[in-house]
């Protein structure tokens, strides 16, 4: 199954990342590339962890289409790490984690690992490496604008 991953060092205290990373749903307004993120679920499953499951639309501006999945998302508030599993939607599998951790005064270092494997009927491999490119260019992209809005 493809990966990609990317990290980026952000100007902003670990708690202020975690806490921006954890509204999925606002993430629209300052990702282009996402149509909408809708909270379906929240609860707490212990002191230190949520389960959310979420519903997101994102938009492959270069293939004109949409790709539709609904994720549960595991947030360790002691690790500061967020794991997520599709449990249904548009990809055959996709699975990741985001991971933050100090990187030194007011900084973060952010990770993000996407593993995802996605059947386009008639395109098949010939477009699996269009594809990958384009889930690298889609993970970079959420961790910079992620950084961007944490840093305002």
């Amino acid at each position: 199954m493809p990966q990609v991953e990317s990290t980026v060092i952000v100007q902003a205290p670990l708690e202020t990342l975690w806490q921006l990373a954890q509204q999925v749903e606002k993430m629209p307004e300052y990702m282009s590339d996402l149509e909408s993120v809708e909270v379906l679920q929240d609860e707490a499953i212990s002191p230190t962890q949520r389960r959310t499951a979420t519903r997101w639309v994102a938009l492959i501006k270069q293939m004109n289409r949409k790709v539709r999945w609904t994720e549960e998302d595991i947030w360790d508030s002691e690790n500061h790490l967020c794991t997520f599993t599709q449990t249904e939607g548009d990809f055959s599998q996709y699975s990741g984690k985001w991971h933050f951790e100090r990187a030194g005064e007011n900084e973060t270092k952010a990770h993000l690992e996407i593993s995802y494997a996605i059947e386009i009927p008639l395109l098949g491999a010939l477009i699996q490496k269009i594809i990958l490119k384009l889930m690298q260019g889609n993970c970079d992209n959420m961790l910079e604008c992620l950084k961007a809005e944490a840093e305002k």
